[in-house]
């Protein structure tokens, strides 16, 4: 998940409302103290009382940051030589908020990244309090607390307590995810940005496993049906959103119960029609979630119809190197999808 260039952007504060301002200053306050409590893992592995699985994921860690500029192609940056402990499950509280009666978010604009959909804040009663300033007649709004996010290569990002929570491949994952944002970065174009980190942080992942275990490792067996199952709820949940999107623009005299009613009905369809074929436990229980059109915008943002990453993946034969270099290409456009789609056409 990209956070915003929190320092750097206060010296735009002139330009900008009371509101913002603060949150700026005060975003920026708790970067600094993240950054100022970095030490080098190097440093740490030297202690003698570490936690042999903190010991574990650190040298893990400093292995994939390597293999993701080595291997990857990724950007070589200073990101995860440091590690701080924030002593807390989550890293931030991320507020998503959309309009009640249409699937579109309410975007929030910020200097030098442009409009995202979503924001973030460091303690959870901040988030709650935004959340809290949206009137629930016209809006949905969702709160969710996230492990890691990138500073797009402004700053040395630390390795985070709140990363190592889970497996190894997890972490795995996340460091190539969020080593996609210091390396790419489209402006405004959050979902593409999200989309496009998550899906090489997929393959990624999958290759790392396949060279250091081989082709028959049962890390890399999970992963893989991780993948499909991720692979099966994106082609879900893409075309579910666009139904949703239309059921608005053509029904009228909506109510609260018409809506909870769609909602049951895309929950029903996945149990009925995927739920069958997922072959792990990551979306097992998707249909007990309560939705509003806030998370699944949430859902938009990062598994929105990743068959076209996977389409242009395959156009350059699977060759990851050929597939970044064809994705910074495309920066500076104002549609990096749509110039993906038009790319492919153009080569058939």
């Amino acid at each position: 998940m990209v956070l915003l260039r929190f320092i750097s952007s206060i010296t735009l504060c002139a330009l900008l409302t009371g509101c913002l301002f603060t949150y700026l200053v005060r975003s920026g306050y708790e970067q600094i103290k993240i950054l100022s409590d970095r030490e080098p893992i190097e440093n740490i592995l030297q202690q003698n009382d570490l936690p042999q699985e903190y010991r574990h994921k650190l040298k893990l860690a400093l292995k994939i940051r390597s293999f993701a500029a080595t291997r990857l192609h990724l950007k070589m940056t200073e990101n995860y030589k440091t590690f701080v402990d924030l002593k807390r499950p989550f890293v931030t509280y991320i507020v998503t908020v959309a309009k009640k009666w249409e699937l579109e978010p309410n975007l929030y604009w910020y200097p030098l990244v442009g409009k995202l959909p979503y924001k973030g804040f460091f303690d959870k009663d901040s988030a709650e309090q935004e959340a809290k300033g949206f009137d629930t007649n016209n809006y949905d709004v969702m709160v969710r607390g996230v492990t890691a996010y990138s500073t797009l290569g402004w700053f040395n990002d630390p390795l985070l307590s709140t990363m190592l929570s889970k497996e190894d491949h997890y972490l795995v994952n996340l460091i190539i995810h969020e080593s996609t944002h210091a390396t790419l970065y489209y402006k405004s174009q959050a979902d593409f940005n999200e989309q496009l980190a998550t899906f090489i942080g997929n393959i990624g992942t999958e290759i790392y496993y396949k060279e250091s275990e081989g082709d028959k490792s049962k890390s890399l067996g999970h992963i893989v049906n991780e993948n499909y199952d991720e692979k099966l709820f994106s082609e879900f949940i893409s075309v579910e959103i666009n139904k949703l999107k239309q059921w608005y623009k053509t029904s009228h005299g909506l109510t609260d119960a018409d809506r909870e009613a769609r909602f049951q009905e895309i929950l029903d369809k996945f149990d009925k029609n995927v739920r069958p074929q997922l072959l792990t436990d990551v979306y097992k229980n998707f249909s007990k979630t309560k939705l509003n059109n806030a998370v699944l915008l949430y859902y938009k943002t990062y598994m929105f119809d990743l068959g076209d990453f996977q389409k242009l993946y395959d156009h350059f034969n699977q060759d990851i190197e050929k597939f970044i270099t064809f994705c910074k290409t495309l920066e500076k456009n104002t549609d990096p999808r749509q110039a993906i789609t038009t790319y492919l056409s153009s080569t058939r």
